[in-house]
């Protein structure tokens, strides 16, 4: 991996590491409905007009049913899934469970011509960073009664995840990247406009506190708009196989975040999970012959 696209990888790990929190504080003013909307609205105004100054909304156009196969399996269901899960099961398990993605990625990847993939070394660099994901979170996120219904929710999440990347890579990387986001979140707020505009209706008999509403702001700048194009080009640059190795990095600074903002404990299994996360994501996702 270049420096460009570590840096990009690293772009991608913090924005897409802070939503966990974010989406915690959303759902004290608003329902799930309501903070999908407010994701792709934003990221939408933020990236149409962006691919329109650039003259690049027609060629994605050219891909429109790849586009919505995007929206709908990377954003419309996942999103939903997620802010749905949180709602009844810890974050930390809620991270866990998406830490699968690159087990679904990886049999996918290779399905769709890479047959790099599972180099041992990239194999070892999975195994490595799982082991560090169920070290940080621990048993104990086991140990409390969970509906299995909620982690059915969330594999189901992960899988959306790691397919929408192949449709990126075969069937979207010649389009602009700006675009293709900015028409996906299009296409989901049109999906989510009545559910999500009845939940907003609410909020004005019942106002959300005001870091609800940064919450919103944040998923939809950071973890939206900034988020996905660099994913896009990360994916150009390694293939999706090794650009799903990015939930362990993740995970890892959602649980940063957790300590500094939300007062979380340091934990053994961080202290020895997140060096099995850096070091299992750095060879998950290194390119072999």
């Amino acid at each position: 991996m270049n420096r460009k696209a570590l840096l990009l990888y690293l772009t991608v790990s913090i924005f897409w590491g802070i939503p966990y929190a974010l989406i915690r504080i959303a759902l004290a003013g608003f329902d799930p409905a309501s903070i999908v909307l407010a994701r792709v609205v934003i990221g939408a105004l933020v990236l149409i007009p962006l691919a329109a100054r650039a003259g690049s909304i027609r060629q994605a156009l050219r891909h429109w049913p790849y586009v919505i196969a995007f929206a709908l399996i990377e954003m419309a269901g996942p999103w939903i899934l997620l802010t749905t899960a949180e709602q009844h099961i810890t974050s930390s398990l809620a991270s866990l469970l998406i830490g699968t993605v690159p087990f679904f990625g990886l049999p996918l990847a290779y399905l769709a011509g890479d047959k790099s993939v599972f180099h041992p070394k990239n194999v070892l660099g999975l195994a490595l960073g799982f082991g560090g994901v169920v070290a940080i979170v621990g048993i104990d996120a086991f140990s409390h009664a969970v509906d299995p219904i909620w982690i059915g929710a969330m594999l189901l999440a992960a899988l959306g995840y790691a397919v929408a990347p192949v449709i990126v890579d075969k069937k979207l990387g010649s389009a602009s990247s700006v675009a293709v986001a900015g028409l996906a979140m299009a296409v989901v707020a049109l999906v989510y406009a009545v559910p999500g505009g009845i939940g907003f209706a609410g909020v004005a008999s019942k106002p959300a506190p005001l870091a609800s509403w940064w919450a919103l702001a944040g998923l939809g700048l950071l973890c939206t708009a900034v988020a996905f194009t660099a994913f896009f080009r990360l994916i150009a640059m390694v293939g999706s196989a090794r650009a799903t190795t990015i939930v362990y990095p993740n995970l890892a600074v959602a649980i940063l975040v957790g300590i500094v903002f939300l007062n979380e404990p340091i934990t053994t299994g961080f202290l020895i999970g997140l060096p099995m996360v850096i070091v299992g994501s750095w060879l998950a996702s290194r390119r072999h012959a």
